[in-house]
């Protein structure tokens, strides 16, 4: 009896890890990114945010940056408020990304003029305070909003990659494609190519580094690289903290004037 019940549980293993085979085997490009957008990341987080503006000639400029968000299940609701240098200080940024076919909602506080600025569809392309970073790049894009295409499987900085290819639906969309990386082991994307409306390599994202918080993966050290205008944008994030229970009031257009 006991070797039948061997048999019988070496079987299930074996059956087990070939059917796990076949379904990596036969995963759409649409599969591998739906995957990795649904990458759990906690109900809530807190982190200071290091941003380095680097250009040609070398020269950087650095802000910090407190950051908080907030995932309701329809609602992802994130806030970021500008601490230094002085000549950003209090500026406030907020995004809202909704689970259904809603369009985020974005807006900035700017001191100078003293109000909120709600971000226009038509300023979406954007760059985000002098960075290498779009308004639409800080939003949330839908899996959906996009044709998915698996190209290929790729070995890059010894991490066995799926690398995907996606292309808007939308023939006006600001990026003719983009080519991403996307870890097989946790689906995080690791290196994403952006691709101008001529087909042109516009800019490149790297992720330099990612760590476990809380038993949650999550993105440490990236940099955008754009290409096109010789200019780098580093982010650095630290002191990060998952699921302490951040308020819903915390994201509101008064506290994007009030500030911390």
């Amino acid at each position: 009896m006991k070797r039948i019940k061997f048999f019988k549980t070496v079987f299930a293993v074996i059956l087990i890890a070939a059917t796990s085979a076949l379904s990596a085997q036969t995963m759409s490009g649409r599969d591998i990114v739906n995957k990795s957008y649904n990458r759990p990341t906690g109900e809530d987080q807190i982190s200071n945010l290091k941003m380095t503006l680097i250009n040609s000639r070398g020269s950087d400029r650095v802000r910090e940056i407190k950051q908080f968000s907030r995932d309701d299940g329809k609602v992802e609701k994130s806030i970021m408020f500008f601490l230094a240098p002085a000549d950003v200080k209090n500026t406030s940024f907020m995004n809202f990304s909704y689970s259904d076919d809603r369009a985020d909602d974005q807006w900035i506080y700017l001191p100078a003029l003293r109000k909120v600025k709600r971000i226009s569809s038509d300023s979406k392309s954007d760059y985000f305070m002098g960075s290498d970073f779009t308004y639409d790049d800080l939003g949330d894009r839908k899996v959906d909003e996009d044709k998915h295409k698996l190209l290929r499987s790729e070995t890059i900085d010894d991490k066995d990659c799926y690398v995907v290819e996606s292309v808007s639906k939308d023939p006006d969309y600001m990026y003719s494609k983009t080519i991403t990386w996307i870890n097989k082991e946790n689906f995080i994307g690791v290196k994403k190519e952006f691709y101008d409306e001529d087909g042109e390599l516009l800019k490149i994202l790297h992720i330099k580094n990612y760590k476990k918080v809380s038993g949650f993966d999550i993105i440490t050290h990236s940099e955008m690289e754009n290409v096109q205008r010789e200019h780098k944008t580093k982010m650095e994030l630290t002191n990060v903290e998952i699921n302490t229970g951040v308020s819903d009031s915390k994201f509101s257009q008064r506290m994007m004037m009030r500030g911390l």
